[in-house]
């Protein structure tokens, strides 16, 4: 988890006039680093309502595999780590 005086250095009200909350910036940060910019809505509401560990877990797993589909590989993760908690 990210300190706001970290997240308020790297704002920029420019680019980042929309976001208004942590868990925007970071579901956003979520949609960027999967290449699937099309679904940030959907990784925000996963930003809001998902523990950040799990989400956490499940993008270091993401970005060590060599996987063709990022967004489906998260999602399958993500799901097996939340029946485990």
């Amino acid at each position: 988890m990210q300190k706001l005086g970290d997240i308020l250095q790297t704002f920029n009200p420019v680019e980042d006039k929309y976001i208004s909350r942590e868990f925007q910036k970071y579901g956003i940060y979520l949609a960027e680093t999967l290449d699937d910019y099309k679904h940030k809505s959907l990784y925000i509401r996963l930003a809001k309502t998902v523990p950040r560990a799990i989400l956490e877990k499940t993008l270091t797993f993401v970005k060590d595999a060599n996987a063709t589909s990022k967004p489906r590989l998260f999602m399958w993760k993500m799901k097996e780590l939340r029946k485990t908690v």
